[in-house]
């Protein structure tokens, strides 16, 4: 059938694509950026005309809800499956990876036939078998964890002219990050085979910190500021130059924006793409100046930590006029949706989402009625051992969301009907309505608990990723994820869940700094003036030694004789094991752990 309908398109000059009735799919998601930081939403300071266009010719969710927090999100949005269903639940601490036997957004696109790309931010593991391309996309080009700059990064990375990681190779690319991710994916799709549809997945990885943009972006909203000075005038200066950058990085964004538009337009694409934007959490700088009516930020479980913008464009497809739907509606929705919309098969995996395609297409009045489940595992940034247990998945944290109610934390009840600030706790007046949310969430907490905080293991020594390079982000329910703490050299130490893929020889090569530092486990390194900030000075640290643990076997050893590492090898079998390095000093003490691993199986 396909190629009878490829046949007549020679003929009558019919997109192929559009022939067999299987629109491209663009799908795009800003990093920390809120419901507040678009100016269709009121935005004093902040002008986004190219994103407040796309709004105006979408199906615009405006009761849209994603996790609080980003790994979460991304994790609901690949699998339709809760959070606490597909183990992708926190931002480090080793709880990053997305369950390797679920099937992705980007398998199921595959499966139909569709080219597959993805281009910025995963944060859904950095190694085999979580990396992206290991799980459905044929074309990558993405960095590791949580932000440019997270310790797995590489070294100094700092949002402009960066090395990224390419179809599995470290490359250099020239230019702002979020231009380089729109570049890199409208050239993909330029160079593509025409006969096949695409999917494109460009999560994006501003407006998150470090604030790093080029500098003409804040001219407009330090104008904006003059402007508009009681707007910010309860903020401290530095406070205040935060925001001017966080606002600039979103006017990037909405430029490339509609850079994008007209690529597709010029193309002749527009009509037969859908195009979707969404952010990923609430706003990290929203309740400082404007949050759009909402109380909360990022990481709370209050609406402005959750309910972001979702607008969806198909010009060709039926969805009826731009328009408001006010339905409660989910992240974990867009799979179901997507696969109805592009006539894809469904997962295998159960489905928290469902599809709002007939919502869209104006076939049904509302969606059915449900409650929907926000939680995520918190990160244990206080300390080490003894704070664990902020990282383990509670009942308690969550937010049970029905029709206009939010039961929060399993003890306070909120009508955002007459209380959009949630200031009023009305549990005692609606017992009722708690006794449902309550039931509910019980449900919900039954189901999952049983499995929740089983941990997903890094495969070492397999042929898809040997060797590999283990990092302090995976240390189980410990947080240690960025270069800063790198170079503070935070006393901290963790184990990595691990199976080794291969009986073998493996060497395992223990360090302080990454190798492309070129430092000596027991040096410093200076304060650096990066292009758009200056990176706080290295600390020593007095190294003398390394030990390491994995499944029985443990040995010590002293530095190689460049002084950059520890080599530290042993044979290891088919297996399940714990890995666990100190870095020692003269004296034997421990220091911290070795933040970099590699493993090499020979």
């Amino acid at each position: 059938m396909r190629l009878l309908l490829i046949t007549l398109w020679l003929f009558s000059g019919l997109n192929p694509v559009l022939a067999a009735g299987q629109p491209n799919v663009i799908l795009i998601m800003s990093d920390d950026q809120g419901y507040g930081e678009l100016s269709c939403h009121g935005n004093p300071l902040l002008k986004t005309p190219h994103l407040d266009q796309l709004a105006s010719e979408s199906v615009r969710l405006t009761d849209f809800h994603v996790a609080p927090m980003c790994t979460p999100t991304r994790g609901q949005l690949m699998t339709g499956q809760d959070a606490f269903r597909n183990a992708a639940m926190n931002v480090s601490s080793g709880r990053t990876l997305l369950r390797p036997e679920l099937q992705t957004m980007a398998n199921q696109f595959q499966v139909a036939g569709y080219r597959t790309g993805m281009f910025g931010k995963w944060h859904l593991g950095d190694n085999y078998p979580y990396r992206p391309q290991d799980r459905g996309f044929q074309e990558t080009l993405w960095f590791p964890s949580s932000h440019i700059s997270s310790v797995p990064d590489y070294w100094i990375n700092d949002y402009f002219d960066d090395t990224y990681l390419q179809n599995g190779h470290r490359v250099k690319q020239s230019g702002y990050c979020t231009d380089v991710f729109f570049r890199e994916m409208q050239n993909w799709i330029r160079t593509r085979d025409e006969s096949l549809p695409f999917f494109a997945y460009l999560p994006l990885n501003a407006p998150h910190g470090p604030l790093y943009v080029p500098d003409h972006y804040r001219r407009p909203v330090e104008a904006a500021l003059r402007e508009h000075p009681e707007v910010v005038q309860h903020l401290k200066p530095q406070r205040r130059k935060a925001l001017i950058s966080y606002l600039a990085m979103c006017a990037n964004i909405d430029e490339n924006i509609g850079k994008l538009d007209q690529f597709l337009s010029e193309s002749k694409l527009r009509d037969d793409t859908i195009v979707i934007f969404l952010t990923d959490n609430g706003s990290t700088m929203g309740p400082d100046y404007f949050n759009a009516g909402m109380r909360g930020r990022k990481v709370t479980l209050w609406e402005g930590g959750h309910r972001v913008p979702c607008f969806i464009r198909w010009p060709h497809g039926k969805l009826g006029p731009a328009r408001d739907l006010n339905d409660l509606a989910h992240v974990q929705d867009l799979l179901p949706t997507l696969a109805e919309l592009c006539e894809l098969p469904l997962p295998e995996q159960r489905l928290d989402g469902i599809s709002l395609a007939p919502r869209l297409r104006g076939d049904v009045k509302s969606l059915p009625d449900r409650m929907l489940v926000v939680n995520y595992s918190r990160m244990p940034i206080v300390g080490n051992k003894k704070n664990m247990f902020l990282a383990k998945p509670r009942k308690e944290g969550a937010a049970v969301l029905w029709k206009r109610w939010r039961w929060l934390e399993n003890r306070e009840l909120y009508d955002l009907t007459s209380d959009p600030l949630q200031k009023q706790n009305v549990a005692e007046q609606h017992p009722e309505v708690v006794a449902r949310m309550q039931a509910h969430l019980d449900q919900w907490w039954k189901e999952l608990q049983p499995h929740v905080a089983e941990p997903q293991r890094v495969i070492i020594g397999h042929a898809a990723e040997n060797p590999s390079m283990l990092t302090a982000c995976e240390w189980l329910d410990v947080f240690v994820d960025q270069q800063g703490q790198v170079r503070r050299g935070i006393r901290r130490n963790g184990t990595w869940q691990l199976t080794i893929a291969e009986a073998g020889n493996y060497e395992f090569e223990l360090r302080r700094w990454p190798r492309e530092s070129g430092l000596k486990l027991n040096a410093g390194t200076p304060a650096i003036k990066v292009t758009d900030g200056q990176l706080a000075e290295g600390v020593a640290l007095p190294v003398a030694k390394g030990r390491l643990k994995i499944g029985s076997f443990e040995a010590t050893a002293k530095p190689d004789a460049d002084g950059e590492s520890i080599t530290i090898e042993t044979p290891l079998k088919p297996g399940q094991l714990e890995l666990t390095t100190w870095l020692l000093d003269k004296q034997g003490r421990e220091i911290c752990g070795a933040y970099y691993v590699y493993v090499n199986r020979k």
